[in-house]
Protein backbone atom coordinates (compact mmCIF):
# COMPACT_ATOMS: atom_id res chain seq x y z
CA UNK A 1 0.00 0.00 0.00
CA UNK A 2 1.35 3.39 -0.95
CA UNK A 3 2.10 5.98 1.71
CA UNK A 4 0.50 9.42 1.65
CA UNK A 5 3.88 10.80 0.56
CA UNK A 6 3.97 8.45 -2.45
CA UNK A 7 0.44 9.48 -3.38
CA UNK A 8 1.36 13.14 -3.14
CA UNK A 9 4.38 12.56 -5.38
CA UNK A 10 2.11 10.93 -7.92
CA UNK A 11 -0.29 13.86 -7.82
CA UNK A 12 -3.13 11.99 -6.16
CA UNK A 13 -5.81 14.04 -4.41
CA UNK A 14 -6.21 11.15 -1.99
CA UNK A 15 -3.05 12.30 -0.25
CA UNK A 16 -4.88 15.37 1.03
CA UNK A 17 -6.87 14.39 4.11
CA UNK A 18 -9.57 17.07 4.06
CA UNK A 19 -11.57 19.31 1.73
CA UNK A 20 -9.53 22.40 2.60
CA UNK A 21 -6.31 20.72 1.53
CA UNK A 22 -8.02 19.34 -1.59
CA UNK A 23 -9.12 22.86 -2.59
CA UNK A 24 -5.59 24.16 -1.93
CA UNK A 25 -4.19 21.46 -4.23
CA UNK A 26 -6.65 22.34 -7.02
CA UNK A 27 -5.86 26.04 -6.73
CA UNK A 28 -2.16 25.38 -6.97
CA UNK A 29 -2.65 23.01 -9.90
CA UNK A 30 -4.89 25.55 -11.62
CA UNK A 31 -2.26 28.24 -11.18
CA UNK A 32 0.34 26.01 -12.79
CA UNK A 33 -1.92 25.22 -15.79
CA UNK A 34 -2.80 28.91 -16.22
CA UNK A 35 0.87 29.82 -16.16
CA UNK A 36 1.66 27.23 -18.81
CA UNK A 37 -1.17 28.45 -21.06
CA UNK A 38 -0.01 32.05 -20.72
CA UNK A 39 3.40 31.34 -22.23
CA UNK A 40 1.95 29.13 -24.95
CA UNK A 41 3.25 25.82 -23.71
CA UNK A 42 1.26 22.59 -23.41
CA UNK A 43 2.13 19.34 -21.77
CA UNK A 44 2.60 17.73 -25.25
CA UNK A 45 5.57 20.03 -25.87
CA UNK A 46 7.80 17.94 -23.66
CA UNK A 47 8.87 14.38 -23.80
CA UNK A 48 8.16 12.34 -20.69
CA UNK A 49 11.13 12.68 -18.35
CA UNK A 50 13.24 9.66 -17.64
CA UNK A 51 12.15 8.00 -14.43
CA UNK A 52 14.76 8.50 -11.72
CA UNK A 53 15.26 6.66 -8.50
CA UNK A 54 14.77 9.70 -6.23
CA UNK A 55 12.45 9.30 -3.32
CA UNK A 56 10.30 12.30 -2.52
CA UNK A 57 10.91 13.61 1.00
CA UNK A 58 7.80 15.23 2.36
CA UNK A 59 7.29 17.54 5.34
CA UNK A 60 7.37 16.33 8.91
CA UNK A 61 4.60 13.96 9.77
CA UNK A 62 1.99 14.92 12.33
CA UNK A 63 3.70 12.71 14.86
CA UNK A 64 7.05 14.38 14.22
CA UNK A 65 5.49 17.84 14.47
CA UNK A 66 3.88 16.92 17.77
CA UNK A 67 7.25 15.69 18.98
CA UNK A 68 8.87 19.01 18.02
CA UNK A 69 6.12 20.88 19.80
CA UNK A 70 6.98 18.96 22.96
CA UNK A 71 10.64 19.86 22.49
CA UNK A 72 9.74 23.55 22.13
CA UNK A 73 7.70 23.36 25.31
CA UNK A 74 10.54 21.60 27.14
CA UNK A 75 13.04 24.21 25.94
CA UNK A 76 10.92 27.14 27.08
CA UNK A 77 10.23 25.42 30.36
CA UNK A 78 13.95 24.72 30.89
CA UNK A 79 14.90 28.34 30.22
CA UNK A 80 12.13 29.58 32.50
CA UNK A 81 13.21 27.16 35.22
CA UNK A 82 16.81 28.27 34.83
CA UNK A 83 15.71 31.87 35.35
CA UNK A 84 13.50 30.89 38.28
CA UNK A 85 16.33 29.04 40.02
CA UNK A 86 18.91 31.80 39.54
CA UNK A 87 19.89 33.52 42.81
CA UNK A 88 17.93 36.60 43.80
CA UNK A 89 20.27 39.55 43.31
CA UNK A 90 20.67 41.62 46.50
CA UNK A 91 19.57 45.24 46.44
CA UNK A 92 21.79 48.04 47.65
CA UNK A 93 20.74 51.70 47.91
CA UNK A 94 22.85 54.70 48.85
CA UNK A 95 20.29 55.83 51.45
CA UNK A 96 20.10 59.45 50.32
CA UNK A 97 16.30 59.56 50.04
CA UNK A 98 16.03 58.74 53.76
CA UNK A 99 18.86 61.12 54.73
CA UNK A 100 17.34 64.07 52.83
CA UNK A 101 13.54 63.86 53.15
CA UNK A 102 13.17 67.24 51.41
CA UNK A 103 14.13 65.44 48.17
CA UNK A 104 17.30 67.36 47.28
CA UNK A 105 19.08 64.08 46.43
CA UNK A 106 16.12 62.70 44.45
CA UNK A 107 15.30 63.35 40.80
CA UNK A 108 12.38 65.76 40.76
CA UNK A 109 12.37 67.48 37.36
CA UNK A 110 8.91 68.56 36.11
CA UNK A 111 7.44 68.73 39.65
CA UNK A 112 6.44 72.04 41.28
CA UNK A 113 9.50 73.68 42.89
CA UNK A 114 9.83 76.62 45.28
CA UNK A 115 12.11 79.60 44.63
CA UNK A 116 15.10 77.73 46.07
CA UNK A 117 14.59 74.83 43.68
CA UNK A 118 13.22 72.39 46.25
CA UNK A 119 10.35 70.17 45.12
CA UNK A 120 6.90 70.67 46.63
CA UNK A 121 6.57 68.05 49.43
CA UNK A 122 3.12 66.85 48.37
CA UNK A 123 4.17 66.48 44.76
CA UNK A 124 7.38 64.70 45.76
CA UNK A 125 5.40 62.30 47.96
CA UNK A 126 3.03 61.56 45.07
CA UNK A 127 6.04 60.94 42.81
CA UNK A 128 7.65 58.50 45.24
CA UNK A 129 4.36 56.69 45.76
CA UNK A 130 3.95 56.38 41.98
CA UNK A 131 7.44 54.88 41.72
CA UNK A 132 6.43 52.34 44.36
CA UNK A 133 3.03 51.57 42.83
CA UNK A 134 4.30 51.27 39.26
CA UNK A 135 0.95 52.06 37.66
CA UNK A 136 0.22 54.44 34.82
CA UNK A 137 -2.54 56.11 36.82
CA UNK A 138 -0.24 56.83 39.75
CA UNK A 139 2.24 58.62 37.48
CA UNK A 140 -0.59 60.53 35.77
CA UNK A 141 -1.70 61.76 39.19
CA UNK A 142 1.69 63.29 40.10
CA UNK A 143 1.30 67.10 40.14
CA UNK A 144 3.15 68.97 37.38
CA UNK A 145 5.22 72.10 37.86
CA UNK A 146 3.36 74.16 35.30
CA UNK A 147 5.30 73.09 32.21
CA UNK A 148 4.59 70.57 29.49
CA UNK A 149 7.51 68.22 30.22
CA UNK A 150 6.38 64.58 30.48
CA UNK A 151 7.98 61.79 32.49
CA UNK A 152 10.09 59.67 30.14
CA UNK A 153 8.34 56.29 29.97
CA UNK A 154 8.47 55.20 33.66
CA UNK A 155 6.21 52.20 32.94
CA UNK A 156 9.03 50.53 30.99
CA UNK A 157 10.73 49.83 34.31
CA UNK A 158 7.88 47.64 35.55
CA UNK A 159 7.35 45.34 32.57
CA UNK A 160 8.63 41.85 31.86
CA UNK A 161 10.86 40.29 29.23
CA UNK A 162 10.77 36.71 27.92
CA UNK A 163 14.40 36.73 26.75
CA UNK A 164 17.34 37.05 29.09
CA UNK A 165 17.33 37.91 32.77
CA UNK A 166 14.37 39.69 34.32
CA UNK A 167 15.26 43.40 34.64
CA UNK A 168 14.31 43.22 38.33
CA UNK A 169 16.98 40.60 39.01
CA UNK A 170 20.04 42.45 37.70
CA UNK A 171 22.81 43.93 39.82
CA UNK A 172 23.78 47.58 39.97
CA UNK A 173 25.86 48.99 42.85
CA UNK A 174 24.49 52.10 44.57
CA UNK A 175 25.59 55.47 43.19
CA UNK A 176 27.80 57.80 45.26
CA UNK A 177 26.02 59.62 48.08
CA UNK A 178 25.20 63.29 47.68
CA UNK A 179 27.77 64.61 50.14
CA UNK A 180 30.58 62.14 49.36
CA UNK A 181 34.04 62.92 48.02
CA UNK A 182 33.32 60.67 45.04
CA UNK A 183 30.22 62.71 44.18
CA UNK A 184 32.28 65.90 44.50
CA UNK A 185 34.88 64.57 42.07
CA UNK A 186 32.21 63.56 39.56
CA UNK A 187 30.68 67.03 39.78
CA UNK A 188 34.07 68.65 39.17
CA UNK A 189 34.55 66.38 36.16
CA UNK A 190 31.25 67.35 34.48
CA UNK A 191 32.00 71.04 35.09
CA UNK A 192 35.37 70.56 33.35
CA UNK A 193 33.74 68.65 30.51
CA UNK A 194 31.39 71.58 29.95
CA UNK A 195 34.29 74.06 29.91
CA UNK A 196 36.31 71.91 27.49
CA UNK A 197 33.52 71.02 25.04
CA UNK A 198 35.11 72.92 22.16
CA UNK A 199 38.72 71.77 22.55
CA UNK A 200 39.63 69.14 19.91
CA UNK A 201 40.65 65.85 21.47
CA UNK A 202 43.87 65.95 19.46
CA UNK A 203 44.79 69.19 21.26
CA UNK A 204 44.37 67.90 24.80
CA UNK A 205 48.10 67.37 25.32
CA UNK A 206 48.78 71.03 24.43
CA UNK A 207 45.83 72.74 26.13
CA UNK A 208 46.58 74.67 29.38
CA UNK A 209 42.93 74.34 30.40
CA UNK A 210 43.07 70.56 29.93
CA UNK A 211 46.14 70.45 32.14
CA UNK A 212 44.30 72.55 34.72
CA UNK A 213 41.47 70.00 34.67
CA UNK A 214 43.94 67.14 35.21
CA UNK A 215 45.63 68.98 38.08
CA UNK A 216 42.30 69.74 39.69
CA UNK A 217 40.95 66.18 39.44
CA UNK A 218 44.21 64.88 40.91
CA UNK A 219 43.38 66.90 44.06
CA UNK A 220 40.25 64.86 44.80
CA UNK A 221 40.59 62.05 47.31
CA UNK A 222 38.10 59.72 45.60
CA UNK A 223 38.22 60.38 41.86
CA UNK A 224 37.88 57.01 40.12
CA UNK A 225 38.80 57.81 36.54
CA UNK A 226 41.70 56.10 34.75
CA UNK A 227 45.26 57.26 35.41
CA UNK A 228 48.74 56.95 33.99
CA UNK A 229 50.79 55.87 36.96
CA UNK A 230 49.13 57.71 39.81
CA UNK A 231 47.94 60.75 37.86
CA UNK A 232 45.07 61.86 35.67
CA UNK A 233 46.69 63.01 32.41
CA UNK A 234 45.48 64.49 29.10
CA UNK A 235 45.62 60.93 27.70
CA UNK A 236 43.26 59.54 30.37
CA UNK A 237 41.03 62.60 30.88
CA UNK A 238 37.29 61.96 30.35
CA UNK A 239 37.76 58.29 29.53
CA UNK A 240 36.31 55.22 31.20
CA UNK A 241 38.19 52.48 33.02
CA UNK A 242 36.99 49.64 30.76
CA UNK A 243 39.67 47.71 28.88
CA UNK A 244 41.08 49.55 25.87
CA UNK A 245 39.15 52.78 26.36
CA UNK A 246 42.25 54.79 27.30
CA UNK A 247 44.48 53.46 24.51
CA UNK A 248 45.24 55.44 21.37
CA UNK A 249 43.14 58.34 20.04
CA UNK A 250 40.15 59.49 22.09
CA UNK A 251 37.56 58.58 19.44
CA UNK A 252 36.82 55.02 18.40
CA UNK A 253 37.55 54.06 14.80
CA UNK A 254 33.89 53.06 14.59
CA UNK A 255 32.88 56.73 14.87
CA UNK A 256 35.21 57.74 12.03
CA UNK A 257 35.63 55.10 9.35
CA UNK A 258 33.49 54.88 6.23
CA UNK A 259 30.65 52.38 6.12
CA UNK A 260 28.59 50.92 3.30
CA UNK A 261 24.81 50.91 3.42
CA UNK A 262 23.79 48.36 0.79
CA UNK A 263 25.70 49.56 -2.29
CA UNK A 264 26.15 53.11 -1.02
CA UNK A 265 29.43 54.17 0.63
CA UNK A 266 28.76 56.63 3.45
CA UNK A 267 31.22 58.79 5.34
CA UNK A 268 30.75 59.59 9.02
CA UNK A 269 30.64 63.36 8.60
CA UNK A 270 27.81 64.95 10.58
CA UNK A 271 26.13 68.28 11.17
CA UNK A 272 27.50 69.48 14.50
CA UNK A 273 26.48 72.19 16.96
CA UNK A 274 28.13 75.60 16.79
CA UNK A 275 30.98 76.10 19.28
CA UNK A 276 29.85 77.95 22.40
CA UNK A 277 26.23 76.77 22.13
CA UNK A 278 25.68 76.42 25.88
CA UNK A 279 22.47 76.87 27.85
CA UNK A 280 21.11 77.43 31.36
CA UNK A 281 23.27 80.27 32.69
CA UNK A 282 20.73 82.00 34.97
CA UNK A 283 18.77 80.89 38.00
CA UNK A 284 15.51 81.77 36.25
CA UNK A 285 16.32 79.48 33.33
CA UNK A 286 17.34 76.68 35.70
CA UNK A 287 14.20 76.97 37.81
CA UNK A 288 11.95 76.98 34.74
CA UNK A 289 13.53 73.73 33.58
CA UNK A 290 12.96 72.07 36.97
CA UNK A 291 9.29 73.04 36.76
CA UNK A 292 9.03 71.37 33.35
CA UNK A 293 8.95 74.51 31.22
CA UNK A 294 10.82 73.51 28.06
CA UNK A 295 12.35 76.19 25.82
CA UNK A 296 12.88 75.93 22.08
CA UNK A 297 14.94 72.85 21.24
CA UNK A 298 16.68 74.45 18.27
CA UNK A 299 20.48 74.23 18.42
CA UNK A 300 22.51 76.35 15.95
CA UNK A 301 24.45 74.09 13.60
CA UNK A 302 27.70 74.59 11.74
CA UNK A 303 27.12 75.10 8.00
CA UNK A 304 29.28 72.19 6.81
CA UNK A 305 29.34 68.56 7.83
CA UNK A 306 32.43 67.41 9.73
CA UNK A 307 33.97 64.45 11.45
CA UNK A 308 33.54 64.42 15.22
CA UNK A 309 36.50 66.15 16.87
CA UNK A 310 35.32 67.63 20.19
CA UNK A 311 33.25 66.83 23.23
CA UNK A 312 30.51 69.08 21.89
CA UNK A 313 30.46 67.14 18.62
CA UNK A 314 30.01 63.84 20.47
CA UNK A 315 27.38 65.39 22.75
CA UNK A 316 25.36 66.59 19.77
CA UNK A 317 25.79 63.22 18.06
CA UNK A 318 24.15 61.41 21.00
CA UNK A 319 21.39 63.96 21.49
CA UNK A 320 18.78 62.59 19.06
CA UNK A 321 20.26 59.21 18.09
CA UNK A 322 18.24 56.00 18.25
CA UNK A 323 19.35 53.29 20.69
CA UNK A 324 21.43 50.98 18.50
CA UNK A 325 22.45 53.55 15.89
CA UNK A 326 26.17 53.70 16.68
CA UNK A 327 26.53 49.93 17.00
CA UNK A 328 24.61 49.38 13.75
CA UNK A 329 27.11 51.76 12.17
CA UNK A 330 29.96 49.81 13.78
CA UNK A 331 28.65 46.56 12.26
CA UNK A 332 28.50 48.21 8.83
CA UNK A 333 32.04 49.54 9.27
CA UNK A 334 33.26 46.06 10.20
CA UNK A 335 31.68 44.64 7.05
CA UNK A 336 33.31 47.41 5.01
CA UNK A 337 36.83 46.82 6.34
CA UNK A 338 36.54 43.03 6.30
CA UNK A 339 36.54 42.15 9.99
CA UNK A 340 36.32 38.34 10.23
CA UNK A 341 33.72 36.58 12.32
CA UNK A 342 34.40 35.28 15.81
CA UNK A 343 36.57 32.15 15.84
CA UNK A 344 33.69 30.32 17.57
CA UNK A 345 31.39 30.84 14.56
CA UNK A 346 30.34 27.31 13.46
CA UNK A 347 30.23 28.25 9.75
CA UNK A 348 33.99 28.54 9.66
CA UNK A 349 33.97 24.73 9.57
CA UNK A 350 31.16 24.43 6.98
CA UNK A 351 32.51 24.98 3.45
CA UNK A 352 29.19 23.97 1.86
CA UNK A 353 27.05 26.41 3.89
CA UNK A 354 27.12 30.07 4.86
CA UNK A 355 25.57 32.12 7.63
CA UNK A 356 22.62 34.48 7.22
CA UNK A 357 19.59 34.30 9.52
CA UNK A 358 21.87 32.72 12.09
CA UNK A 359 25.41 34.06 12.55
CA UNK A 360 25.11 36.34 9.52
CA UNK A 361 24.60 40.08 9.34
CA UNK A 362 20.83 39.62 9.52
CA UNK A 363 21.28 37.86 12.85
CA UNK A 364 23.70 40.50 14.17
CA UNK A 365 21.49 43.46 13.29
CA UNK A 366 18.41 41.85 14.85
CA UNK A 367 20.37 40.94 17.97
CA UNK A 368 21.68 44.46 18.64
CA UNK A 369 18.20 45.89 18.13
CA UNK A 370 16.68 43.36 20.52
CA UNK A 371 19.33 43.70 23.20
CA UNK A 372 19.08 47.51 23.17
CA UNK A 373 15.41 47.26 24.14
CA UNK A 374 16.17 44.74 26.87
CA UNK A 375 18.94 47.02 28.15
CA UNK A 376 16.69 50.08 28.26
CA UNK A 377 13.98 48.22 30.19
CA UNK A 378 16.66 47.11 32.66
CA UNK A 379 18.08 50.61 33.04
CA UNK A 380 14.58 52.01 33.54
CA UNK A 381 13.92 49.46 36.29
CA UNK A 382 16.87 50.82 38.25
CA UNK A 383 16.12 54.45 37.48
CA UNK A 384 12.50 54.51 38.57
CA UNK A 385 12.16 51.77 41.17
CA UNK A 386 15.46 51.98 43.08
CA UNK A 387 17.93 54.82 42.72
CA UNK A 388 16.23 57.98 41.34
CA UNK A 389 19.61 59.76 41.39
CA UNK A 390 19.54 63.50 40.84
CA UNK A 391 20.91 64.79 37.53
CA UNK A 392 24.08 66.94 37.26
CA UNK A 393 21.84 69.83 36.23
CA UNK A 394 19.90 69.55 39.50
CA UNK A 395 22.92 68.96 41.76
CA UNK A 396 24.82 71.93 40.35
CA UNK A 397 21.77 74.07 41.04
CA UNK A 398 22.29 73.19 44.73
CA UNK A 399 25.96 74.22 44.39
CA UNK A 400 24.94 77.54 42.85
CA UNK A 401 22.37 78.26 45.53
CA UNK A 402 24.81 77.44 48.31
CA UNK A 403 27.45 79.80 46.92
CA UNK A 404 25.10 82.66 45.93
CA UNK A 405 22.32 82.47 48.54
CA UNK A 406 24.09 80.81 51.46
CA UNK A 407 21.72 77.85 51.62
CA UNK A 408 23.12 74.91 53.57
CA UNK A 409 22.98 72.29 50.83
CA UNK A 410 25.29 69.30 51.52
CA UNK A 411 28.11 69.92 49.04
CA UNK A 412 31.45 68.27 49.82
CA UNK A 413 34.18 70.80 50.61
CA UNK A 414 36.50 69.22 48.03
CA UNK A 415 34.20 70.54 45.33
CA UNK A 416 33.78 73.93 46.96
CA UNK A 417 37.56 74.34 46.84
CA UNK A 418 37.84 73.34 43.18
CA UNK A 419 39.21 75.72 40.57
CA UNK A 420 36.50 74.58 38.16
CA UNK A 421 33.87 76.63 40.02
CA UNK A 422 35.91 79.81 39.55
CA UNK A 423 36.42 79.02 35.87
CA UNK A 424 32.70 78.36 35.38
CA UNK A 425 31.66 81.57 37.13
CA UNK A 426 34.15 83.68 35.16
CA UNK A 427 32.75 82.29 31.90
CA UNK A 428 28.99 82.25 32.62
CA UNK A 429 28.39 84.47 35.66
CA UNK A 430 26.91 81.58 37.66
CA UNK A 431 27.85 78.27 39.25
CA UNK A 432 25.19 76.41 37.29
CA UNK A 433 26.39 73.62 35.01
CA UNK A 434 26.34 74.86 31.37
CA UNK A 435 24.13 72.50 29.38
CA UNK A 436 24.76 71.42 25.78
CA UNK A 437 21.01 70.91 25.21
CA UNK A 438 18.46 73.74 25.55
CA UNK A 439 16.13 71.43 27.49
CA UNK A 440 18.89 70.26 29.82
CA UNK A 441 18.48 66.71 31.06
CA UNK A 442 15.62 64.40 30.05
CA UNK A 443 12.76 63.73 32.44
CA UNK A 444 13.93 60.53 34.04
CA UNK A 445 16.40 59.79 36.85
CA UNK A 446 20.12 59.77 36.18
CA UNK A 447 21.40 56.36 37.29
CA UNK A 448 22.28 54.43 35.20
CA UNK A 449 22.71 56.10 31.84
CA UNK A 450 20.39 54.57 29.27
CA UNK A 451 22.92 55.22 26.50
CA UNK A 452 25.67 53.53 28.50
CA UNK A 453 23.47 50.52 29.23
CA UNK A 454 22.38 49.84 25.67
CA UNK A 455 25.89 50.54 24.32
CA UNK A 456 27.34 48.08 26.82
CA UNK A 457 24.79 45.50 25.70
CA UNK A 458 25.17 46.07 21.95
CA UNK A 459 28.97 46.11 22.04
CA UNK A 460 28.94 42.83 23.97
CA UNK A 461 26.81 41.28 21.23
CA UNK A 462 29.18 42.52 18.52
CA UNK A 463 32.16 41.01 20.34
CA UNK A 464 30.30 37.69 20.51
CA UNK A 465 29.85 37.62 16.71
CA UNK A 466 33.07 39.20 15.42
CA UNK A 467 36.79 38.58 15.89
CA UNK A 468 37.76 41.12 18.52
CA UNK A 469 41.50 40.45 18.15
CA UNK A 470 41.51 41.59 14.52
CA UNK A 471 43.71 44.63 13.94
CA UNK A 472 41.87 47.51 12.31
CA UNK A 473 43.54 48.41 9.00
CA UNK A 474 44.66 51.97 8.27
CA UNK A 475 43.46 53.65 11.49
CA UNK A 476 42.63 57.36 11.28
CA UNK A 477 42.19 60.51 13.35
CA UNK A 478 40.20 63.60 12.33
CA UNK A 479 41.89 66.89 11.58
CA UNK A 480 41.19 69.61 14.13
CA UNK A 481 38.67 71.29 11.81
CA UNK A 482 36.91 67.96 11.20
CA UNK A 483 37.22 68.15 7.43
CA UNK A 484 39.78 65.40 6.89
CA UNK A 485 40.78 62.00 8.23
CA UNK A 486 44.51 61.67 8.79
CA UNK A 487 46.56 58.50 9.31
CA UNK A 488 46.98 57.49 12.94
CA UNK A 489 50.54 56.77 13.98
CA UNK A 490 50.80 54.48 16.98
CA UNK A 491 50.37 50.94 18.30
CA UNK A 492 47.81 48.72 16.52
CA UNK A 493 44.14 49.17 17.40
CA UNK A 494 42.04 46.02 17.72
CA UNK A 495 38.34 45.54 17.07
CA UNK A 496 37.62 44.61 20.70
CA UNK A 497 39.38 47.63 22.19
CA UNK A 498 37.77 50.02 19.71
CA UNK A 499 34.32 48.56 20.39
CA UNK A 500 34.91 49.05 24.12
CA UNK A 501 36.05 52.59 23.35
CA UNK A 502 32.88 53.14 21.32
CA UNK A 503 30.78 52.30 24.38
CA UNK A 504 32.89 54.71 26.42
CA UNK A 505 32.67 57.50 23.81
CA UNK A 506 28.90 57.36 23.57
CA UNK A 507 28.37 57.08 27.33
CA UNK A 508 30.76 59.95 28.06
CA UNK A 509 29.20 61.96 25.25
CA UNK A 510 26.16 62.21 27.52
CA UNK A 511 28.46 63.43 30.31
CA UNK A 512 29.87 66.07 27.96
CA UNK A 513 26.26 67.15 27.47
CA UNK A 514 25.88 67.80 31.20
CA UNK A 515 23.12 65.23 31.69
CA UNK A 516 25.00 62.28 33.28
CA UNK A 517 27.71 61.40 35.80
CA UNK A 518 30.81 59.20 35.49
CA UNK A 519 29.25 56.31 37.42
CA UNK A 520 26.06 56.58 35.35
CA UNK A 521 28.29 55.76 32.38
CA UNK A 522 30.70 53.19 33.78
CA UNK A 523 28.14 51.17 35.74
CA UNK A 524 25.61 51.43 32.92
CA UNK A 525 28.08 49.84 30.50
CA UNK A 526 28.60 46.93 32.89
CA UNK A 527 24.86 46.56 33.44
CA UNK A 528 24.38 46.35 29.67
CA UNK A 529 26.99 43.60 29.54
CA UNK A 530 24.93 41.59 32.08
CA UNK A 531 21.84 41.99 29.93
CA UNK A 532 23.63 40.90 26.74
CA UNK A 533 25.20 37.83 28.35
CA UNK A 534 21.80 36.68 29.61
CA UNK A 535 20.24 37.21 26.16
CA UNK A 536 23.06 35.35 24.40
CA UNK A 537 22.60 32.50 26.88
CA UNK A 538 18.98 32.16 25.83
CA UNK A 539 19.89 32.55 22.14
CA UNK A 540 22.42 29.74 22.47
CA UNK A 541 19.68 27.34 23.51
CA UNK A 542 17.63 28.08 20.36
CA UNK A 543 20.26 27.70 17.62
CA UNK A 544 20.45 24.39 15.72
CA UNK A 545 24.21 24.81 15.12
CA UNK A 546 26.75 23.40 17.58
CA UNK A 547 28.96 26.20 18.93
CA UNK A 548 29.95 28.35 21.90
CA UNK A 549 29.80 32.12 22.23
CA UNK A 550 33.30 33.18 23.32
CA UNK A 551 34.40 36.79 23.85
CA UNK A 552 36.10 39.15 26.31
CA UNK A 553 34.22 41.11 28.95
CA UNK A 554 34.84 44.79 29.58
CA UNK A 555 37.36 43.90 32.29
CA UNK A 556 39.16 41.38 30.09
CA UNK A 557 37.68 38.15 31.49
CA UNK A 558 36.91 35.53 28.83
CA UNK A 559 33.17 34.79 28.70
CA UNK A 560 32.09 31.38 27.37
CA UNK A 561 28.41 30.59 26.76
Amino acid sequence: MRSSEDKLAAGSLESYPDDHSRREFLLRAGGAVAGAAFIGVTSQSFAAPERRKVKFVGPLSNAERKSRRKKVYALKKRLALQEYKSPVVPLSLNGDEAVYPNGIACFSKSLPHDENGIADPAALQAFLQACQAGTAKAFEDVPAGGGLLQFKNPMAGYGYTLTGTDPHNTYLPPPPTLASAEQASEAAEVYWQALLRDVPFSQYARSPLVQAACDDLNRFSDFRGPREGAAVTPQTLFRSTIRGASAGPYLSQFLLKEMTMGHTPMSQMYLCAEPGSDYVHTWEEWLALQRGIVPSLDVPLQPAKRFLTTGRDVAHHVHLDFPYQTTMTAALVMANIGVPVNASNPYLAMPRQCAFATFGQADVMAAIAQVSTLALKTAWRHKWTLHRRTRPEEFCGRVHRRLTAGLDFPVNTELLGSRVLEETFSRTGSYLLPQAFPEGSPAHPSYPSGHATFLGACVTVLKAYYNETHVIPDPVVPSDDGQLLLPHQGPPLTVGSELNKLASNVAFGRNFSGVHWRTDATEGILLGEQVAISMLRDFKATYSEQFQFRFSSFNGTVIII
